[in-house]
């Protein structure tokens, strides 16, 4: 189905750069950056699919039977993102908060070109309908006279500035409720978030973009292009990854600043890994996703292969853990994902009450937010990111958005939930330049 040429690559940095101001061009696109971030289990530095051929677009109602029928009868490589609202697909849930992104629930596509970038060569897999392109495709990567850096930019200082669409005091006493919703049993934890946004902005997605990337490089950050919707995520998170029989979900939960110092930073990062209410944050998110994915493993194959081990990132410190299990033989990779989405991490425990509190409290449809971005390969496999810190927009509205929020667990203090809010917003804030 695919011609596929392979070329060795003298500096990967910098074609990566060139590839993703290549793409520009195009219609749809989906980037994926690992940023050489040292993360296990990465298949490649970076990944760029551009030019649907075909594609899958729509709203919750039997959204994943549509995308299994799509997988299966493409077989082909397709990318997309899980919305978080596809939640009420699977259960008896709904999404009734303000929507101002209006973007589609699920949107998968099938490139017709694909490029794979790796330490050393790239490859470049092409529907036979273009692979004549491919050398002229190269060449002219190659020769491209890259733009400069955009840090700071002063693009949209003129625009409207970005603001919270709930009040500090507001939101103060949304966790107050859910922390009464914790003592009185309802539920152990929940993810709790708020919104950012800018009415009438127009923003240069791929630039702003470049800046969050610049500022933040995490193992997992993807620039999609869709019609009128854009995502520019920076996500140090993986939801989950399929590879032959074997599953990986590998969430975070836990967060600490980063010093300026390096011996401050060290002392930060052993208070992390020996605090109890960050650790208990991780431990009942790692019993769900093992409980969530022992629906489809095979019995006894679930286990952790890492708990609650600090990795560091360019803004924050946190807590990974990886849970792994083999899968039950016949299990298709869509059931995977209908198993364990809207992944623990961005929910909370027991997973459906926390949904339902999660709904009554906060004020914005989370959309894209807290979804999944990713692909499927022709075999079946896959792999997901966790859309956080990340910002979305609408062209067609001039409307921009980020959400932030973190675990609520018995023993979280609301003034410091807060400070962590602030903390996770920094990065989104300083790449929209709204200083």
């Amino acid at each position: 189905m695919r011609t596929t040429t392979e070329y060795l690559l003298k500096d990967p940095s910098v074609f990566k750069k060139k590839l993703f101001q290549w793409s520009s061009q195009f219609h749809e696109i989906a980037w994926l950056d690992s940023n050489n971030y040292p993360q296990t289990a990465s298949n490649f530095e970076a990944v760029l699919a551009v030019e649907a051929f075909t594609a899958l677009k729509t709203d919750h109602f039997g959204a994943f039977e549509q995308l299994k029928e799509y997988q299966e009868i493409t077989k082909d490589w397709i990318f997309g993102y899980l919305s978080y609202d596809l939640k009420n697909d699977l259960e008896k849930l709904s999404s009734k908060n303000f929507d101002g992104l209006k973007i589609p629930e699920l949107y998968f596509f099938q490139p017709q070109k694909l490029i794979l970038v790796g330490k050393e060569k790239v490859e470049f897999h092409y529907l036979k309908m273009v692979d004549d392109e491919i050398a002229s495709d190269y060449d002219e990567i190659l020769q491209l006279e890259l733009e400069p850096k955009h840090i700071n930019s002063k693009e949209g200082k003129e625009a409207s500035s970005v603001l919270p669409r709930i009040s500090k005091e507001q939101y103060l006493s949304k966790v107050s409720e859910m922390l009464e919703h914790i003592h009185r049993g309802d539920i152990y934890e929940a993810n709790f978030c708020q919104e950012y946004f800018s009415e009438n902005r127009n923003i240069d997605a791929a630039k702003v973009f470049q800046n969050l990337n610049e500022i933040s490089s995490p193992p997992f950050a993807s620039f999609l292009k869709l019609e009128d919707y854009y995502l520019l995520s920076a996500s140090p998170e993986r939801y989950i990854k399929k590879e032959g029989n074997k599953v990986i979900s590998q969430p975070i939960k836990g967060t600490a600043r980063r010093a300026e110092t390096e011996e401050e930073d060290s002392k930060i990062i052993e208070m992390l890994a020996k605090d109890p209410k960050e650790l208990s944050e991780n431990v009942m998110i790692v019993d769900l996703v093992r409980n969530d994915i022992s629906r489809v493993a095979k019995k006894g194959s679930v286990q952790v292969d890492e708990l609650c081990k600090v990795y560091s990132f360019k803004q924050v410190h946190q807590l990974v853990s990886t849970i792994s299990a083999e899968l039950e033989v016949g299990c298709t990779p869509v059931e995977v994902l209908q198993a364990t989405f809207p992944m623990g991490s961005m929910t909370g425990a027991p997973k459906i009450s926390a949904m339902k509190i999660i709904e009554e409290l906060e004020e914005s449809k989370r959309g894209l937010y807290s979804g999944a971005v990713g692909y499927f390969t022709p075999d079946g496999d896959f792999d997901f990111n966790v859309v956080i810190r990340s910002i979305l927009y609408n062209a067609n509205l001039n409307y921009v958005s980020f959400s932030v929020g973190g675990a609520i667990t018995s023993k979280s203090i609301p003034e410091q939930e807060y400070e962590e809010c602030l903390l996770k917003a920094k990065a989104m804030l300083q790449a929209l330049d709204t200083k």
